[in-house]
């Protein structure tokens, strides 16, 4: 079985991302449970987005962990905004913590977070002509 990429992508070097990311603000609202069990909300913004994952400016004085499952929602308000992808548009995404921007030195929170969109198959903002297509 050979597996062919119908959607052309251009490689930077270093850059491992598979789509290239839009600088997008938006207002939104992040919730995770912490080591405790105890469900944490933050509203916080956006730096930019991309097809598979978003990075997120943080203010609070607490952080998040490393792979922690965090459900993200883009403010009620905001979702009719033209550039973000239809997948943000519809309510709630799970998505994990995969970086952590730099701490800061006042408070060691970091200063963002990078979140990978964990999306099942068949409800990914990318058209199926634009996926991976399988040839026998």
């Amino acid at each position: 079985m050979e597996f062919v990429s119908v959607r052309p992508r251009t490689y930077v070097p270093g850059d491992k991302r598979i789509s290239a990311r839009r600088p997008l603000v938006v207002p939104v609202r992040l919730s995770w449970k912490d080591q405790r069990g105890t469900i944490r909300i933050a509203n916080v913004v956006t730096r930019n987005i991309s097809d598979e994952a978003v990075y997120v400016d943080w203010q609070g004085p607490s952080a998040i962990p490393m792979y922690r499952l965090v459900q993200f929602q883009v403010a009620s308000d905001a979702r009719a905004m033209e550039n973000l992808p239809s997948l943000l548009r519809a309510g709630k995404v799970l998505s994990a913590v995969f970086r952590i921007g730099q701490r800061r030195r006042s408070t060691g929170a970091p200063e963002g977070y990078a979140l990978r969109l964990l999306v099942p198959p068949g409800q990914h903002s990318a058209s199926p002509a634009e996926l991976v297509s399988a040839t026998a």
